[in-house]
């Protein structure tokens, strides 16, 4: 069974998809900091310091030992914003690699 093993780990297969999950996660922490360290404050300053974590609608008002009961779809919103502004980062870094890697190999057949 230990001989199975090590015959499975060795596969280039599974080597590969090891390799594709360390490099994509790195690839996700570019992505990200992209958009939330440049492209999400230029988006603040365009919509005026705008927080959308904080919106909500107070279904009860908080009485002195009672908390609030709101629905806080804010952070939703400011999540799908995030995730739509890493969406198309991720499709113009495609775009751009897949225009270069075209454009090496129409060099290369030259």
């Amino acid at each position: 069974m230990l001989s199975e093993f090590r015959t499975f780990i060795a596969q280039g297969n599974v080597l590969d998809l090891t390799v594709g999950v360390i490099i994509g996660a790195a690839f996700g922490k570019i992505t990200t900091s992209l958009v939330e360290d440049i492209i999400h404050p230029i988006l603040d300053l365009i919509l005026s310091g705008i927080d959308f974590s904080q919106l909500k609608v107070v279904l009860k008002e908080a009485v002195v030992t009672i908390s609030e009961v709101g629905i806080r779809y804010g952070n939703l919103l400011d999540t799908f914003i995030q995730f739509l502004l890493i969406a198309w980062v991720v499709f113009m870094i495609v775009k751009v690699a897949n225009r270069a890697r075209l454009s090496g190999s129409l060099v290369a057949r030259e």
